[in-house]
């Protein structure tokens, strides 16, 4: 088995169905599929694999699961990530025909923690740390969104949801890099319960500021965390900005996820 498809194969059975439903208000098994709701109505469909479903079935899974959610008159946005190894015949179309508009697709990302954990020389007055108070939190998001050219309102709603999961116990970490005290770069790290996987998430940095290695010693600082958790493996959904800084630490693309989202 090449390193790939053994890291593939890590993912599939450790970073599907359950791992994807944590913290979920409540999930239902629908056939091989996963309909998980989260707070703030957003929903979620995640599944191991289709269980061999031809287009037909899929197609009547698609309905189905929108059905699901559209009957809870909470729900704001519902996603359904695909993919490209799944078997999965004309599960796009259906989406599309379904009312599911596809995202930008993403890298999916997996290499050893203990190779991003690396001495990073940052830019003189930038330092990294770990932030959880509520202030702290609004400013990273509010950071992120201008990093993504998001409108404000995107980082506000990111932020009331890290701010209720923090609240709540949850095992998250979110760190930042700072210049002259303003917030310039942002990250979360997620252990993901009873696997070897944590997941970097949420990697953002203002234009002015990239290329300057900061985004590395960010990343850098949360794989040291996971070794003192004990995840030996990071996982990331990668944009190209991102794809090509782990690439060079040794990750490997497995596979590529375009998420599908659905809004009543």
């Amino acid at each position: 088995m090449s390193e790939a498809a053994r890291l593939l194969a890590a993912y599939d059975d450790q970073l599907r169905t359950d791992a994807e439903a944590a913290g979920a208000l409540a999930v239902r098994v629908l056939g091989p599929l996963r309909l998980v709701t989260f707070a703030q109505g957003r929903g979620f469909v995640t599944y191991r694999d289709l269980g061999g479903a031809d287009a037909a079935a899929i197609d009547e899974l698609v309905g189905q699961a929108r059905a699901h959610f559209a009957a809870d008159p909470a729900t704001i946005e519902v996603e359904w990530k695909t993919r490209a190894h799944d078997l999965a015949p004309g599960l796009t179309e259906s989406l599309a025909r379904h009312g599911f508009v596809a995202e930008e697709t993403e890298s999916i990302m997996i290499g050893e923690a203990a190779s991003l954990a690396v001495d990073v020389p940052l830019p003189e007055g930038v330092t990294i740390r770990q932030v959880s108070t509520e202030a702290d939190v609004r400013a990273m998001c509010a950071m992120s969104a201008r990093a993504f050219g998001d409108p404000p309102s995107d980082g506000e709603a990111i932020a009331v949801d890290l701010v209720s999961r923090l609240s709540a116990g949850d095992d998250l970490e979110l760190w930042v890099a700072e210049a002259d005290g303003a917030m310039v770069s942002a990250g979360r790290l997620e252990p993901v319960p009873d696997t070897e996987f944590a997941g970097i998430w949420g990697g953002s940095t203002l234009p002015a500021w990239r290329r300057r290695g900061i985004y590395r010693a960010l990343t850098s600082a949360r794989a040291r965390s996971a070794l003192r958790r004990g995840r030996t493996l990071i996982h990331s959904d990668s944009t190209e900005y991102s794809r090509p800084i782990l690439e060079r630490y040794g990750f490997v693309r497995v596979s590529t996820t375009t998420p599908y989202t659905w809004r009543p």
